[in-house]
């Protein structure tokens, strides 16, 4: 009996994740390449960030320890 009950739950998952793919929206060409170029500006906006900050507390901590 929990034989069957296991598999009415992994038939209505499967029926579930079914429902969902049908509801995205997928981009299209013009939309994905958009979204990757913002994706890549924004990621070498953020790692010049944490450059910055890097080099910043770098030099910092080489000014506090050559007092």
């Amino acid at each position: 009996m929990a034989d069957s009950n296991a598999n009415e739950k992994k038939i209505s998952f499967w029926t579930g994740v079914k429902a969902e793919f049908g509801k995205i929206v997928w981009p299209n060409g013009k939309g994905a390449f958009r979204q990757s170029i913002a994706v890549i500006i924004i990621s070498v906006v953020a790692g010049l960030v944490i450059a910055l900050i890097d080099f910043l507390a770098k030099t910092g901590v080489n000014w506090i320890t050559s007092l």
